[in-house]
């Protein structure tokens, strides 16, 4: 790959031309054009929080360098931005008023109401641009590698670059717009933000069974989504259609490998589903919130999915304190099972016991003093669930 360093670009010819769309959320064009500002490869404008686009103004105004930046040459006198894709739809968002920075007093101003000489400063500041030459491959090997301004690519803005085309453009546009009105309802099962790529890596994990890479690989080319829609579309119908109340911890859970695992299963009544919810949900005993979902999903067999209350320290001490006492005097082990069995006398220290549910959590029994023995660890092991 070749690279040229440029020292005469001034923000002034850059913006010439700027072109924003609040639509997509992205800068498009500048250099009168000539320039393509978010190549598809990009990611989405993310600078627009009042603090970052705000910190390259500021910076421009003291005389702050704001770092390199590197254009792509993809024809004569045609380029694409690489890398500050950011700061130029920072500062090309700033001249076109569509946000404002204190001045010296406090109050805010945009770009037509800050002094004359300021307004000069900015258009006339020179940029340190690398144009770059090469080869596809050369061009996103590297585009890998870089920061922009301090913030970090995820992976799957890496992998957009990578395998950027047709199924990329339509991908982002369904799954990266944030004027999406399904957005709000992707929400309540996943975490992050479209403008960096949760939702469409998410879309992308569920349909390719967590191998993106191999799937973005497969269908580079193709025209069209809908696999990838449909199969996105098709967990989070069966989600909401399963659980019909919308919790918290249903956010960030797995939910394409529960919906692999259970969507054929029958029986899935989504009244007794709620109401076996908002029962657990209301059990002192459960620590682990979401795992009630799965719980359910399982046919309510996997205790360690809720991670029940054990019993505290003053509980095991005070019961194995009451069992041992009762069991010398009869002369018999302090584990009911070991008195049955071979070790009939055996006193176990309380650090060999576990404290255990006589009636078990999964059928109604409760964690306090009432409901608590003292078994050997080889018996409460053996016990499981029953």
């Amino acid at each position: 790959m070749k690279a040229t360093l440029k020292t005469e670009y001034t923000i002034k010819e850059i913006c010439e031309g700027f072109v924003y769309s609040e639509l997509e959320a992205k800068g498009l064009f500048g250099l009168n054009g000539n320039l393509t500002i978010q190549p598809e490869y990009q990611r989405s404008y993310i600078y627009n929080d009042g603090k970052k686009d705000v910190a390259v103004i500021e910076s421009i105004l003291k005389g702050y360098p704001i770092g390199i930046i590197y254009f792509n040459k993809v024809g004569t006198g045609k380029f694409e931005v690489l890398d500050g894709q950011q700061r130029i739809t920072s500062i090309g968002r700033y001249i076109k008023c569509k946000f404002s920075i204190k001045d010296d007093s406090g109050m805010e101003q945009n770009f037509d109401s800050i002094a004359k000489n300021k307004q000069e400063k900015i258009m006339q500041t020179k940029l340190l641009i690398y144009e770059c030459e090469g080869e596809e491959e050369e061009i996103k090997e590297w585009f890998k590698t870089i920061n922009i301004v301090g913030v970090a690519l995820n992976n799957q803005e890496i992998l957009n670059a990578i395998y950027s085309g047709e199924f990329v453009t339509l991908a982002k546009e369904e799954f990266s717009n944030s004027q999406n009105a399904n957005t709000e309802k992707w929400k309540a099962y996943i975490n992050g933000s479209a403008n960096r790529q949760h939702f469409l890596e998410k879309a992308l994990e569920w349909v390719s069974k967590k191998k993106i890479d191999d799937y973005m690989c497969k269908h580079r080319r193709d025209t069209n989504i809908s696999e990838l829609k449909n199969y996105f579309n098709s967990v989070l119908d069966w989600v909401s259609e399963t659980f019909t109340d919308v919790e918290d911890e249903m956010q960030g859970l797995d939910w394409g490998r529960l919906y692999e695992e259970y969507h054929n299963k029958k029986g899935y009544n989504p009244k007794k589903i709620s109401e076996a919810v908002h029962k657990l949900y209301a059990d002192y005993s459960i620590k682990n919130r979401k795992g009630v979902f799965e719980y359910l999903l399982g046919g309510e067999k996997d205790t360690k999915l809720l991670n029940v209350r054990i019993f505290d320290e003053p509980t095991r001490k005070s019961v194995y304190a009451m069992q041992t006492s009762k069991a010398k005097e009869k002369g018999v082990s302090n584990c009911s099972h070991c008195a049955m069995g071979h070790n009939k006398n055996k006193i176990w220290k309380i650090d060999e016991m576990d404290a255990d549910h006589v009636s078990a959590w999964s059928k109604g029994g409760e964690t306090d003093i009432a409901n608590c023995e003292m078994l050997c660890k080889t018996h409460n092991r053996a016990k499981g669930n029953r």
